[in-house]
């Protein structure tokens, strides 16, 4: 008689294949998290980076505009020597005043 019955390496191979399949969906699905967590890191530091660039450029107008102020206090309070009149003597006023 006749044995139909599927040969027991045949049935292991099977197995083995379809433990492979679901260990590679585990993989693919593990991955797809992990692209995902890449993706938003990625995000994040585009954004973080992008904040950096706007802070740099107001720092740098900030600076710009100081130092043009501070010329222009050089510029009024200490005229090159130059240009400068001496200071007028002032009276030495040692008497009360009568206001």
């Amino acid at each position: 008689m006749l044995n139909w019955r599927p040969v027991r390496g045949i049935e292991l191979e099977i197995e083995q294949i379809k433990q492979r399949s679901m260990q590679y969906e585990q993989r693919k699905i593990q991955h797809e998290v992990r692209m995902k967590q890449l993706e938003n890191e990625i995000l994040r530091v585009r954004n973080y980076s992008e904040q950096i660039k706007k802070e740099t450029e107001r720092l740098r107008r900030e600076n710009a505009r100081e130092k043009a102020l501070s010329a222009l206090i050089k510029q009024h309070c200490f005229p090159p020597e130059s240009s400068s009149t001496p200071p007028l003597p002032t009276e030495i006023d040692c008497g009360p005043s009568l206001s």
